[in-house]
């Protein structure tokens, strides 16, 4: 916690030294570590199911072509150029089974056997050598199509696990509207390391959005992690500051020495949104101009000893809360130009009738922004508007607590 900052919450559990040391590494390695999300592998589609045969036929015939090939150099010249065998099994342990190896190392044996009679003099020498080389080849494509198919199959399961904690979000929570476009900066990914979700509290609804620093599995775990501490707490825990660093104590034994993840938390309330920032880009509101609501005090992320304190912002009637990840302020032109949110296309497209359609109109910008090249981190954008409440639905805003903030 930053020194000089004072807070009313209980005390959190004590770390052990190990866990203290690392905080302070990663705390330390935060303000120079580019804040990034992660995404996991996609299941294989028919396409690449597709894919994947055609480069095996092309790496077979290869392979044949080689050992073709080599034979005829060898018959035609009259050279001893069995080495040149070797290329068949070799070629065929990188890509092919073990089975399909096995057979091009049996048939360089047999070219080797039936070569002609200057090979001949060094058959015995030449045979031990591609008999040893095609085990070895047998034995690496073995060991290669397990090592596939263990990693296809926990690439499975982990998205697996992801989308059915990824659940997407209605159009409505509460009395709040929302629209969401989220894109992994792999293309053919379907989860990647941001996360968010929105539940709704008695005080009202409660978004969250996340992203976790890293790239694949590791980086998609503690992205679950994430939801399933926050899908646990967010409903009964009435103080969003406290609801951060409950989430910091929840998240400790998942991150590593380098790990954290940046944190959004907003709670809409009649006239105005409660938001807690942990390391996250500040959210925007609508209005006669686009404002960055930067948080009075800046936080670490969770997992570099977040000291978050709560932000009070008023919306009035038709205001929207524009909420995005580092894919978006990250995304540049072909002169390397970040994306002009302040630009007056961007008021435009944020202030459309429709929260989906001023989302799309959003992503077409950064579309040409980008010249159509892939992003290098993942995207979320989420797009928050209250709608009227009735006078009798209206909910008692909850007591505020010492360490709180406000701004217009």
């Amino acid at each position: 916690m930053r020194s000089g900052a004072r807070s009313t919450l209980p005390a959190p559990e004590r770390r052990c030294a190990g866990c203290a040391e690392s905080a302070t590494h990663r705390h330390q390695n935060w303000h120079s570590t580019p804040h990034a999300g992660a995404c996991a592998e996609s299941r294989t589609s028919p396409d690449d199911q597709g894919d994947a045969v055609e480069t095996r036929r092309k790496w077979l015939a290869t392979a044949v072509v080689v050992e073709a090939a080599a034979a005829s150099v060898t018959v035609l010249a009259h050279l001893p150029l069995h080495a040149l065998l070797l290329a068949g099994p070799m070629l065929a342990a990188q890509r092919l089974s073990a089975r399909t190896t096995a057979a091009l190392g049996a048939a360089a044996l047999v070219l080797t056997l039936l070569g002609p009679p200057p090979a001949s003099v060094h058959e015995p020498a030449s045979v031990l050598n591609i008999a040893a080389v095609s085990i070895w080849a047998v034995v690496t494509a073995h060991s290669r199509v397990r090592a596939e198919r263990a990693l296809d199959g926990m690439t499975r399961l982990a998205v697996t696990v992801q989308e059915a904690l990824a659940r997407p979000l209605p159009d409505r929570v509460g009395h709040v509207d929302l629209a969401v476009h989220a894109r992994p900066a792999d293309g053919h990914a379907r989860i990647g390391g941001d996360v968010h979700d929105a539940v709704l509290t008695a005080a009202g609804p409660r978004l969250l959005l996340a992203d976790v620093k890293g790239h694949g599995v590791q980086a998609m775990r503690v992205a679950a992690a994430v939801l399933a501490a926050f899908r646990r707490t967010a409903a009964t825990e009435p103080d969003p500051v406290r609801l951060a660093h409950t989430l910091d104590e929840h998240l400790g034994p998942e991150l590593g020495p380098e790990d954290f993840v940046t944190l959004l938390l907003v709670d809409f309330h009649p006239g105005e949104a409660h938001i807690v920032n942990c390391g996250h880009p500040p959210p925007l509101r609508t209005g006669r101009r686009l404002q960055l609501l930067s948080p009075p005090r800046p936080s670490p992320p969770l997992g570099l000893r977040p000291a978050p304190c709560l932000q009070r912002v008023h919306l009035t009637p038709g205001q929207r809360l524009l909420l995005y990840t580092d894919g978006l302020t990250d995304a540049r032109d072909a002169e390397r130009a970040p994306f002009p949110l302040d630009a007056p296309q961007c008021h435009a497209a944020l202030t459309a009738p429709a929260p989906h359609d001023a989302l799309a109109s959003l992503t077409g910008l950064l579309h040409r922004h980008t010249g159509g090249t892939p992003l290098t981190d993942d995207l979320t954008l989420l797009l928050a508007q209250p709608v009227p409440v009735p006078a009798a639905r209206v909910h008692d805003a909850p007591p505020r607590s010492a360490d709180r903030s406000s701004t217009a």
